[in-house]
């Protein structure tokens, strides 16, 4: 069984916490960090379980920059994240 490295992003908004994978655009909660990290594996698991039983598998990991034919046992995205930060852009409100 191979193993895929992803990223995971938590924010608190309002009395829960929103986890978030990027890669392959799928999200959970939970009410403190460790519960909504929790979840957002089992989510993940989940997608990727139904997305291999569908057959998808190897073509979305592909879209998102893995590569399932390696030989390793851990996978990196070839898209690596490179910058996360606060924007500051004008916006005119009517």
């Amino acid at each position: 069984m191979k193993k895929i490295i992803l990223t995971g992003e938590i924010w608190k908004e309002n009395n829960m916490y929103t986890s978030y994978c990027r890669e392959i655009d799928v999200a959970s909660c939970g009410n403190n960090i460790e519960e909504a990290r929790k979840n957002l594996r089992e989510v993940i698991e989940i997608f990727l379980e139904e997305t291999s039983r569908k057959g998808t598998l190897k073509e979305l990991m592909k879209e998102v920059g893995f590569s399932l034919e390696e030989r390793k046992d851990t996978l990196a995205s070839s898209h690596e994240f490179q910058s996360l930060e606060k924007l500051e852009v004008p916006i005119n409100v009517f």
